[in-house]
């Protein structure tokens, strides 16, 4: 089990942090990371880390703006520093984890490679 924390009302050009804890009875990961989901839209992937190495992975529009970081020693927590935050990036953001070892980029961007999903932080920018 997934749960993520710190979503809520921000202004154009804020910043929030998210965070994404693992219980310990969820099973051990590769991969990590954030995907949102705004109204009438598809759940579209935002950012990941991969355990292993420490690569990160990011949307093309979220890059240079959004920061992801974990715990890697632990491999159970991942945050997501959200900064110039437009009305764009309003939704729902979902932490994921993916337990294969070893994933291409379009694999790792796809909402079908993650095995476990948490409940979902709302977050809003408004103008």
């Amino acid at each position: 089990q997934l749960q993520a924390f710190g979503g809520g009302l921000v202004q154009v050009g804020g910043s929030l942090r998210l965070s994404c804890a693992a219980s310990e009875r969820t099973v051990s990961s590769y991969y990590m990371g954030w995907f949102r989901q705004a109204p009438g839209k598809e759940r579209e992937f935002v950012s990941v880390i991969r355990w292993s190495g420490g690569n990160t992975y990011y949307a093309d529009n979220v890059k240079g703006r959004f920061t992801i970081s974990g715990d890697n020693s632990k491999k159970n927590t991942v945050y997501l520093q959200m900064s110039s935050l437009k009305p764009e990036d309003t939704a729902v953001y979902y932490c994921a984890s993916a337990i294969r070892t070893r994933m291409v980029l379009s694999a790792i961007r796809s909402v079908n490679a993650y095995d476990t999903w948490g409940q979902g932080t709302l977050v809003t920018v408004s103008s």
